[in-house]
């Protein structure tokens, strides 16, 4: 019954929470809004939005508009530039997760000398301790699916070397995030397949991972139960505004789940996949090695009855068999339309297999360490070739 708990971030939830942002005391007068290189944040009048309550706030605003869907090295750079040359006091994050993340990273090296990288801990990475305190972030999320707003992690990729690896601490916890389910409501069908998996998976690997507790199982279990309950729904009805509220609530919760628990080697195996195939979505990308993945678990017996639990929370409630999750799993993906997804379709290689199971292996070998059960080279090069099509 021990466990650590922290998340220090102030959340706002719930249909039309944006229009209340102006009346939170803000950490500045300045702040550097961050955003993707997509037309979507301002076609949709979010940016507009946001803009409106920050002055209303009394905030100056600034837009960094540079970001990818798998976020870069160079461009966290380039914000933090801008960000010290504007005098940004405070940093937001617009938009999913990977507008976010960025926004974090940002953050930190608007206060901190060097390379982003001189701080990340794996690959080539030279693992330094934050010296000055990041700016303080607000998160503002328009997808549901990496539950950043409720955690530390940043993912970047290191461009020049085809890494992909998280970082994050205590100090880039949102100071503030909002969580409104209506500006969900214009993510197309396929995005919000693969960005409720993604978080899906964030609580399906928070569960079985070995530093669980009983406060990260029950954050884990409400969010698969709140996501495969919704997201085919969602899916096939975007303006459902009750299933996009219920993905979204178990998005924020498997972020709380991450802040609590963590990932396990099924993410560093994708973002080994997305590092190398930079348009590969991250959630497509873990959907596509998914159920070879927890098979390799249930065949080798690992936690049995988590897997049981799981299964049952999926809608199995009778579940007695570990592969009945797997089973449901299966079910899920086949209902939101994406249990066909290929490899191949994004330029995937069976040659290159190999090279990517050394790299999840060598950028984000951590969390190799804290699966259910040992995953040597071996297995996970055969889980990406049982993956492969």
């Amino acid at each position: 019954m021990e466990f650590d708990y922290f998340i220090p971030t102030k959340i706002l939830f719930g249909r039309g929470k944006l229009d209340q942002l102006y009346k939170e005391k803000m950490p500045g007068k300045k702040a550097l809004i961050v955003i993707s290189a997509g037309k979507s944040t301002r076609a949709n009048g979010y940016l507009q939005k946001v803009e409106e309550q920050m002055h209303k706030a009394g905030v100056e605003t600034f837009v960094f508009d540079k970001i990818l869907s798998n976020p870069i090295n160079g461009h966290v750079m380039e914000g933090a530039v801008f960000a010290r040359e504007k005098k940004c006091d405070f940093v937001v994050g617009l938009g999913g997760g990977s507008s976010i993340d960025s926004a974090k990273a940002i953050a930190v090296m608007s206060t901190n000398e060097g390379d982003f990288w001189d701080y990340i801990s794996g690959g080539s990475g030279k693992g330094l301790q934050v010296k000055n305190d990041p700016l303080p972030i607000i998160a503002i999320t328009t997808t549901a699916g990496t539950g950043t707003e409720a955690d530390p992690w940043t993912v970047i990729t290191k461009e020049e070397t085809n890494e992909k690896i998280g970082f994050g601490y205590e100090k880039t916890f949102p100071v503030l995030s909002v969580v409104d389910p209506e500006l969900m409501l214009t993510v197309p069908a396929d995005l919000t397949a693969y960005q409720g998996f993604d978080a899906l998976f964030h609580s399906t690997e928070g569960y079985i991972n070995n530093t669980a507790n009983v406060m990260s199982d029950i954050y884990s279990l409400k969010a698969i139960e709140l996501i495969s309950k919704n997201l085919a729904t969602a899916v096939r009805d975007g303006k459902n505004i009750g299933a996009r509220e219920c993905v979204a609530l178990g998005n924020t919760l498997a972020g709380m789940v991450e802040s609590t628990s963590g990932c396990i080697s099924e993410h560093s195996i994708e973002h080994a996949m997305s590092a190398f195939h930079p348009n590969l979505p991250h959630g497509a990308g873990l959907i596509m090695i998914s159920k070879a993945y927890y098979s390799n678990f249930v065949e080798n017996h690992a936690c049995d009855e988590k897997f049981i639990e799981m299964a049952r929370v999926m809608g199995k409630s009778n579940a007695s068999n570990p592969m009945e999750f797997v089973e449901a799993l299966v079910e899920l993906q086949e209902a939101c339309g994406v249990s066909e997804l290929k490899m191949s379709d994004y330029g995937i290689t069976k040659e290159e297999l190999p090279d990517i199971a050394k790299n999840a292996r060598h950028t984000m070998g951590g969390l190799f360490e804290v699966d259910p059960l040992p995953v040597s080279d071996e297995t996970c090069l055969e889980i990406l070739k049982q993956s492969y099509r």
